[in-house]
C-alpha cells in the first residue's frame, strides 16, 4: 500500500521544452506496510519530542545561568538550536560547529593561560556566523542553481525530501550533480573530520604530558561528550554522503538518514546533560530557584 499525498510543485522547464511542468512528489516513508508505518510514526514522534524538550532545556539552562556563558556552551547552544530544526543546510552548520567546539577544547587544554584571549566573544561570534555563511554557499546556492528537470508523478523512496533521493528522480542526467554533491560533501566532511582528529591529537599529547591523574579525568570528562557526538554525527553523515552511491535509494540509506537526522539530535542533549557536571549543576540551581518562588 503506497500512501498518496496531494501537494505538487512547479519547476522551471520540463523535458518537453515547455516553460513549466507540473510535478507531483509522493513520499513513500520508511515502510509500505500500514502497521509498520504506525509503529515508525510513534517512534519518530517520541524521538522528536525528546529532541525538542532536551535541546530546549539545554538552551534554557545556558541562557539563564551565567556560569555557562563560556565559548564551549555558546557553541553548544547553537548546536542545540540546530538540532531542533535539522535540515541539509543546517546539517552542514552542525559539522562546522562541531569542528569549532573541537578547536575550543584544544585551546582550553593545550594553551589554558591564553584561552580567554584566544577564544573571545568576537571570535566565537565570527566562527558561528562563518559556519552559517559557509553552509549557505555549500548547499543552498548549488541546489538553487542546478537546472534539473523533473516530469510527471515522482515517488520518493524516503521519509523526507532528501536531496540525493530527489537527484535520482531527475529526468535529465544527474550524474554531474551527484558527483558535485559527493565531492563537496567529501571536502566538507572529511576535511572537518581531519581537523577534529588533529585537534584531539594535540589534546592527547597534552594529556600525556600531565602528571596528575585528576587532570586526566577532568579532560576526558570535558571532551568525552563532544567526541561521542562527533563519532555519531560524522560517522553516519560520511556513510550517507561520501561513500559510493547506488542508483536507487535503499532501506540502508533511510536508516542512515534516521541516524544523523533523528537519533543524533535526540542523543545530543542526553549525552551532554548526563556526562556534564556543569549542565547538571545549572539544572539543580534552576530547580531550586523555581522551588523558592
Amino acid at each position: 500500500m503506497i500512501p498518496h499525498f496531494p501537494p505538487s510543485w512547479s519547476f522551471g522547464r520540463g523535458v518537453d521544452g515547455q516553460n513549466s511542468t507540473e510535478v507531483s512528489f509522493v513520499l513513500l516513508g520508511l515502510s509500505q506496510y500500514p502497521r509498520a508505518q504506525t509503529a515508525f510514526f510513534c517512534l519518530l514522534l517520541l524521538s522528536y519530542t525528546i529532541t525538542l524538550l532536551g535541546n530546549g532545556l539545554i538552551l534554557l539552562l545556558i541562557c539563564s545561568d551565567r556560569r555557562l556563558h563560556t565559548p564551549m556552551y555558546f557553541f553548544l547552544s547553537n548546536l542545540s538550536f540546530l538540532d531542533m530544526v535539522v535540515g541539509l543546510c543546517l546539517g552542514v552548520v552542525e559539522c562546522l560547529l562541531l569542528a569549532a567546539m573541537a578547536y575550543d577544547r584544544c585551546v582550553a587544554i593545550v594553551d589554558p593561560l591564553r584561552y580567554p584571549v584566544r577564544m573571545g566573544s568576537r571570535l566565537c561570534s565570527l566562527l558561528a556566523g562563518t559556519s552559517r555563511t559557509a553552509a549557505f554557499l555549500l548547499t543552498v546556492v548549488p541546489v538553487m542553481t542546478m537546472p534539473l528537470e523533473f516530469c510527471g508523478r515522482q515517488f520518493i523512496n524516503h521519509f523526507s525530501c532528501e536531496f540525493l533521493a530527489l537527484l535520482k528522480l531527475a529526468c535529465s542526467d544527474p550524474q554531474f550533480y551527484e558527483s558535485l554533491m559527493v565531492g563537496t560533501s567529501a571536502l566538507t566532511l572529511l576535511a572537518l573530520f581531519a581537523f577534529i582528529v588533529a585537534s584531539y591529537g594535540r589534546i592527547l599529547v597534552a594529556v600525556l604530558r600531565m602528571r596528575s591523574t585528576e587532570g586526566h579525568g577532568k579532560v576526558f570528562s570535558t571532551c568525552g561528550s563532544h567526541l561521542t557526538v562527533v563519532v555519531l554525527f560524522y560517522g553516519s553523515a560520511i556513510a550517507m554522503y561520501v561513500m559510493p552511491q547506488d542508483k536507487i535509494i535503499r532501506d540502508r540509506d533511510k536508516i542512515i538518514s534516521i541516524s544523523y537526522g533523528v537519533l543524533t539530535p535526540m542523543m545530543n542533549p542526553l549525552i551532554y546533560s548526563l556526562r556534564n557536571k556543569d549542565v547538571k549543576g545549572a539544572l539543580r540551581r534552576l530547580l531550586r530557584r523555581k522551588a523558592d518562588v
